[in-house]
């Protein structure tokens, strides 16, 4: 059996970082899969999915580490062609990649005590994010 359904979130931009983990959950409690797995999803390129204990010091950690590691320049390739500003974001944004799945049992996520899913927004400017939520099981 496999059952759909897309989240939107509206981002602040560039570095926010939104826990998605309840609203997958009631994803995964509307399918009534008992046992598979559930695949999230962000659609878009400068946006990216992950898995993180979220709390504040982290939550302020990982966009601080990226833009450590891939920093805001205009020496990327996507800048000198497009000049808007985001060729970190895009780069970030696969660093971290768009997807994560999540094991389903018993109709819930099975995730430890301090992890949490998580959606983070690469782009210099807010955003409309569809996040698709695919639960596949039986």
């Amino acid at each position: 059996m496999v059952y759909q359904e897309d989240i939107t979130l509206q981002t602040r931009g560039h570095r926010h970082l939104h826990d998605i983990t309840d609203d997958v959950a009631e994803v995964v409690a509307r399918s009534e899969i008992r046992a598979g797995v559930v695949h999230v999803f962000n659609v878009g390129s400068t946006g990216s999915i992950g898995m993180i204990e979220f709390e504040p010091g982290l939550a302020g950690d990982l966009p601080e580490m990226l833009d450590r590691l891939i920093p805001p320049s205009s020496d990327y390739g996507h800048e000198q062609a497009w000049h808007d500003g985001n060729g970190h974001s895009h780069l970030q944004a696969t660093t971290l990649g768009p997807s994560e799945s999540v094991p389903v049992r018993d109709g819930r996520l099975v995730l430890g005590t301090w992890q949490q899913v998580f959606h983070l927004e690469c782009d210099v400017k807010p955003r409309t994010r569809t996040i698709v939520v695919t639960v596949i099981g039986e």
